[in-house]
């Protein structure tokens, strides 16, 4: 599975508020409305240039804050193809495998990659190939592999099921 995009990338602790906004937790439900509002808090830009694909590159900590899905439903909703941190917030990480939404851990990609730049990440080898050279990271395990090929935690299970 290869991801290629253009770069956004920010700092650390960027929170699940500014994620997606706290005020819409409970009135938007529908995940491309979510996408219209995705980061505009952090990066008012972003959801009008976002293209499918695209990687998001955070410092220590993305994702910190309350647990909503729906800071994991509004990037995926945008079209982000993965996110590149130094570190993750547990229950974000945990959100970002369930929905499919690859969430790379790799510090030394995060301080290489440049805002803007196109990038590649190959899952299945570990690797993140930018400008400044190549990066790995562990291999994801077959079976997290196996939920982003599925489009989610539920589908994977399903097919699972269905196999057995």
């Amino acid at each position: 599975m290869i991801i290629r995009g253009r770069v956004w990338k920010y700092g650390d602790n960027v929170n699940t508020d500014v994620i997606f906004p706290g005020k819409y937790t409970y009135t938007i439900q529908d995940p491309a409305e979510m996408a219209r509002h995705a980061l505009e808090d952090l990066d008012p830009t972003f959801t009008t240039h976002v293209q499918p694909g695209d990687i998001v590159v955070g410092g220590r900590n993305w994702g910190c804050g309350s647990s909503r899905e729906q800071a994991v439903t509004a990037l995926k909703a945008a079209g982000v193809g993965a996110i590149v941190a130094a570190s993750f917030a547990r229950i974000y990480y945990r959100n970002a495998i369930n929905n499919a939404l690859p969430a790379i851990i790799c510090p030394e990609a995060v301080e290489a990659l440049q805002h803007g730049e196109t990038a590649e990440i190959d899952l299945e080898r570990g690797v993140i190939q930018c400008a400044a050279g190549a990066f790995t990271f562990p291999p994801l395990p077959e079976a997290v592999l196996g939920i982003f090929q599925a489009g989610g935690l539920l589908a994977y299970v399903r097919q699972q099921l269905s196999v057995e």
